[in-house]
């Protein structure tokens, strides 16, 4: 396109007029609705579900926590990629086989980083890792979208020559089943077990190593997050971590302390269609159980519970949660699209935490048993570390069961 001008000598002469933007990235609704935007990270296409995200901080441990399996992750807060990336944040347990989000979505381009912990560029990053990306998109926009219709089911394509078949995304699209009776934990858990000993991190030291527990957890990984091993590490105990296939026979054989189940992707309902009948036996011993997230839905379907789709789901590292047992209100991490359904408990199963954005179910405890789980994300990483007491809480159950003195919860009570 060009455009003719008249110089000051009254000369005419023939200018480049404006330039178009050719988008390279586009987002497919189900309903066919069309987003697009500059392409980064990863090409190709791929289907998941689409939901946002309203955590400030803590963008490379949203993108690698397995939770986020088959889902496209909407970022509201809209710089993000100004840090940078680093091998101490991420959060998936084997990072070569990149389980997280397979998508995301920017408001604002990537900016060079400007964190002293940067080691890598995050387009750089996305590529590495094979995660396809949008800027250039009104995130708000499609924050009401999700917030008004719900989590849709989505393409996601990027082509640096801006060549798509829109058509055919489409009917991709629709054609895609969702979440809804799909178990991802088999394709994010790990493939044998495994010990962990590495504690949290210090500021300025990194890692340390936990070289004398006085305990020993079972983890099963269903999606499970490095900073949850490293609290239980860090609380004093080693840590064996079995696959999500594991059976009870296999827990019980390494004579467990404590048994805790991990959060991880996918419907509940679906995994559970192995892990429940693990879980049931398991429950009947007196051995502590902590389950955090898929858990938590788990333990619930185990109890005799059940779980749903949630319309918007919660995805943040803002949310009010009330500990019922304590009277406390917490500001905690959510990622879940999938929720328990309190009114489904039997008794003897008691509700202890409740979502204070919409009185959803957060927690619960089986009464008389050392048994309870959380919906939310205590861990943290990102996010406020409000919570950290539950992790606390599982050890004392552990000291009591054993005739031990229990400690504060708080770490900093008299």
């Amino acid at each position: 396109m060009t455009t003719n001008t008249t110089t000051d000598a009254g000369t005419s002469s023939k200018t480049a007029g404006w330039t178009e933007f050719k988008p390279t990235a586009l987002l497919v609704l189900a309903d066919g609705t069309v987003i697009e935007g500059k392409g980064l990270g990863a090409t190709g296409i791929c289907e998941a579900e689409v939901c946002f995200n309203t955590a400030l901080t803590g963008y490379e441990e949203i993108l690698t926590d397995p939770s986020y399996a088959g889902q496209i992750v909407t970022f509201t807060f809209p710089h993000i990629g100004n840090v940078g990336t680093n091998k101490e944040d991420i959060e998936d347990l084997t990072p070569a086989n990149r389980a997280g989000a397979v998508g995301a979505i920017f408001k604002a381009d990537i900016t060079a980083p400007s964190s002293y912990r940067a080691a890598d560029h995050l387009d750089h990053w996305l590529k590495a890792r094979g995660v396809i990306a949008l800027a250039g998109v009104d995130t708000r926009a499609l924050t009401v979208l999700i917030r008004e219709k719900g989590m849709p089911n989505a393409v996601i394509a990027h082509d640096p020559d801006g060549k798509f078949d829109i058509p055919a995304l489409k009917m991709r699209a629709a054609a895609w089943h969702g979440l809804l009776d799909l178990d991802l934990a088999k394709d994010v858990t790990s493939g044998q077990s495994s010990v962990w000993t590495e504690k949290p991190w210090v500021w300025n030291e990194g890692f340390d190593e936990q070289t004398a527990p006085e305990f020993h957890v079972v983890a099963i990984d269903y999606g499970i997050k490095r900073n949850i091993l490293r609290l239980i590490a860090g609380l004093g105990a080693k840590v064996t971590i079995l696959p999500a296939s594991a059976t009870a026979e296999d827990v019980l054989a390494h004579k467990p302390d404590g048994i805790f189940l991990s959060n991880g992707p996918g419907d509940p309902a679906a995994t559970g269609k192995y892990a429940v009948p693990a879980i049931k036996e398991l429950i009947k011993t007196d051995i502590p159980v902590f389950g955090i997230c898929l858990g938590h839905q788990m333990l619930a379907l185990a109890l005799g519970g059940d779980t749903k789709k949630m319309h918007q789901g919660h995805h943040g590292a803002n949310h009010p949660v009330r500990d019922d047992t304590t009277g406390k209100v917490e500001i905690v991490s959510m990622n879940h699209g999938f929720a328990v359904d309190a009114e489904s408990f039997p008794d003897g199963v008691e509700e202890t935490h409740i979502s204070l954005f919409d009185g959803s179910n957060c927690g619960l405890r089986v009464v008389g048993r050392p048994v309870f789980s959380v919906q939310h994300h205590p861990e943290a990483s990102p996010g406020p570390q409000d919570s950290h007491y539950l992790f606390r809480r599982f050890f004392n159950l552990i000291r009591e069961s054993k005739g031990m003195k229990t400690l504060p919860e708080r770490e900093h009570a008299a």
